[in-house]
């Protein structure tokens, strides 16, 4: 009995692991809810996994809360992102945000160049050329 514990315990163990680092990964906010869903469900294992050691059954409420509060939080995420804009929830690297930031300055700087600093960039109304 005492191998299948520390087995199950290993698993579950790893699964936690593998879900905490799925998380952090992403890259997406789905995948990130997706990973924190196992870790509730390593969680539920776990504390199943204690009351079968132990031989307790007052431990079967926790796992109802915990694995209702796990659904619920799934759901609540899958409604709300079930639809996400491209390139939405993905963190950007250093270099990446350091492009998008350098293609902003580049056409703030463009736009500037091209508008008459006395006219500030265009005829006004009912003026005609």
């Amino acid at each position: 009995m005492n191998v299948v514990i520390l087995l199950a315990g290993a698993l579950l163990g790893a699964t936690a692991i593998l879900a905490l680092v799925r998380a952090e990964k992403g890259p997406s906010v789905l995948d990130r809810a997706l990973a924190l869903d196992i870790l509730t469900g390593a969680l539920v294992g776990a504390i199943a996994l204690e009351a079968a050691w132990s031989r307790r059954i007052d431990t079967v409420p926790i796992l109802v809360a915990v694995a209702l509060v796990g659904f619920v939080a799934s759901v609540t995420v899958a409604r709300f992102v079930a639809v996400e804009a491209e390139g939405e929830g993905r963190i950007l690297t250093r270099d990446e945000l350091a492009a998008l930031e350098n293609e902003r300055i580049e056409a703030d700087a463009a736009q500037r160049a091209s508008t008459d600093e006395e006219h500030h960039g265009g005829l006004a109304q009912g003026e005609v050329s």
